[in-house]
């Protein structure tokens, strides 16, 4: 035991990586719905390991939770701006009515306790389950030219405070918005219905599209008939048949067609098509399957569909498509032989209906051959192939110039008052990330680079918060009490409950929508699995996106604004 204590001493690295690996292993683990999630899990380790007194070198905190904030500014900024100017301002101003409610209550439960700086920033933290606070609020001690015991003090109660609300913080949230919001807007059953009377009519101008499918089954099928059916007792040409098809209220091509043994691969509107020949029609799964009913039987020319088909993610970046619905790409004459198959809005995935709106920054994955794709895509605004390569000058100057802006102080009184780096880091990150959406030729951060940054930055960071608050976390928790579960509770529970009642009198949002406004506002990722759970639907994620790109912003500068006003 003593040579792996110093060891670990000596190599404070191997600390961070075992504590960041067993927090990511223990953060996995779920009993029924409920688990502590990666950040608590990382925490908590941290603070176990930490009682061996392993010192770690003071840069590597501040370096790993700048990429974290830039990564999320990144990430959300082009939701963000666009909302602020776009059709969804309804939401934007939900959104930050929500986060006043959040903060207002949690100022109202900090003074109603007596809590200091740090106290309240862990209980806003925990209770509102915004990590980034954590960081935010340390960084901040840090600006106000505190006694070093006072800010020591306050600095190392803070993830004390997180680790206690946090619990109820996320299983609380759950609960409340997917059980109790559903049965103050009508019961369960009720707003079932009415969340399925929404997708309907999101779809009446179109092919119903089901979002709701199994991974096994994709979304998007290249399916071979031979022409037997009546309709073909005359030859028909391509146009007839995707023209029929429409007719339908379905959304289908003709890509290949075998005639006489022979294979046209170059299939134009006015090729014809005769009974007996073989045609392979793409298009949603749900709609192409079956229509032997009226073309004839399903042929297995495997010669036929074995054609390359390409899947590309698009990132809409044209000002005549952002604003414009599904139904519009459909109607579209560059959107011939082409499927979209996904829409995504930062981490969140839309339904694919025909009213689904698409704003700037949304990716797009589309399916179709190569020079359809290519017209598409082109069209809608930029074609994001694959690549693992990062602009790291577009990282390391933005995250240079955020640091920059972060520590310009502005005197209020004898108080200084500033972003702190981790504010101006934010707020860069959302700029560049609005810029990019708006030129993508510069600034390409894969997308599991951005995950390691989001999950890895912030991680690192908490797992030395863990690592350097070990010796006090007991006299911490000790000198908080329990009543801190009380206050936790609390400041949770109201905006929440108030949120979803200002939704629906004030706002007057379609029950689904309004609970995923709510979850949104409040970023809790795991209340927004639990209502489409329990409403088996995908429609909440339409309330979800544009709120969290605010609340998600809001709330980490409203972590910053606590710790000055208290």
């Amino acid at each position: 035991m003593d040579w792996i204590t110093h060891t670990l001493r000596d190599n404070p690295a191997m600390a961070i990586f075992l504590v960041l690996g067993l927090g990511f292993l223990i953060g996995k683990l779920k009993y029924k719905t409920f688990s502590l999630g990666t950040v608590t899990s990382v925490l908590l380790v941290g603070v176990l390991v930490g009682q061996l007194d392993i010192p770690v070198p003071g840069p590597l905190k501040q370096v790993s939770f700048l990429l974290f904030l830039f990564a999320i500014g990144y990430s959300v900024g082009p939701q963000f701006f666009a909302a602020m100017r776009g059709s969804g301002i309804r939401q934007v101003i939900f959104a930050v009515v929500m986060c006043v409610l959040v903060f207002g209550c949690t100022y109202g439960v900090a003074l109603l306790f007596g809590y200091n700086k740090g106290e309240a920033a862990g209980l806003f933290s925990g209770s509102q389950t915004i990590s980034a606070v954590i960081g935010v609020a340390d960084d901040t001690l840090g600006s106000l030219g505190l006694p070093d015991a006072d800010r020591s003090r306050m600095a190392d109660i803070i993830p004390v405070g997180y680790a206690v609300t946090y619990i109820f913080g996320t299983i609380g949230s759950a609960w409340i918005i997917a059980q109790l919001g559903p049965m103050m807007l009508g019961g369960i059953k009720k707003v079932r219905q009415q969340t399925q009377e929404l997708a309907a009519s999101m779809n009446s101008d179109d092919e119903s599209s089901d979002p709701a499918m199994s991974q096994a089954a994709p979304a998007v099928v290249y399916r071979a008939y031979v022409a037997q059916d009546e309709f073909f007792d005359s030859p028909r040409t391509v146009a007839d048949i995707e023209a029929h098809i429409a007719e339908m209220g379905r959304r289908g091509f003709v890509d290949r067609v075998r005639q006489s043994g022979s294979i046209l691969s170059d299939v134009k509107p006015s090729t014809l098509v005769s009974r007996g020949d073989t045609v392979v029609i793409s298009g949603r799964r749900e709609f192409i399957i079956g229509d032997e009913d009226w073309i004839g039987p399903e042929s297995p020319d495997r010669e036929l569909l074995s054609f390359p088909v390409e899947r590309v993610q698009v990132v809409v970046a044209r000002k005549n498509v952002a604003g414009s619905t599904v139904a519009d790409f459909r109607k579209a004459s560059y959107a011939r032989g082409v499927i979209i198959e996904s829409i995504s809005r930062g981490e969140t995935s839309l339904p694919v209906l025909a009213k689904t709106t698409l704003m700037h920054g949304d990716v797009v994955t589309l399916v179709g051959e190569k020079a359809d794709v290519e017209r598409a895509g082109t069209a809608i605004g930029y074609i994001d192939r694959p690549s693992t390569v990062t602009d790291m000058v577009f990282v390391s100057l933005g995250i240079v110039l955020g640091c920059i802006i972060g520590v310009l102080t502005l005197h209020i009184g004898n108080v200084p008052v500033s972003l702190s780096t981790s504010g101006g880091a934010l707020i860069m990150g959302l700029v560049l990330g609005w810029l990019r959406s708006r030129r993508p030729t510069f600034g390409y951060i894969p997308r599991s680079v951005v995950w390691v940054f989001n999950n890895v930055g912030l991680n690192m960071f908490i797992a030395v918060v863990g690592l350097a608050a070990a010796p006090t976390f007991i006299s911490g928790l000790q000198q908080m009490g329990w009543q801190l579960l009380v206050a936790g509770a609390i400041a949770t529970s109201v905006p929440l409950i108030l949120g979803i009642i200002i939704g629906d009198k004030i706002f007057k949002f379609h029950p689904a929508i309004n609970l995923g406004c709510v979850a949104g506002s409040r970023t809790t990722t795991a209340a927004l699995g639990a209502v489409q759970d329990a409403l088996g639907s995908t429609i909440p994620a339409m309330g979800y996106t544009i709120t969290y790109a605010i609340g998600n912003t809001l709330l980490i500068l409203a972590g910053l604004i606590l710790v000055l006003v208290i």
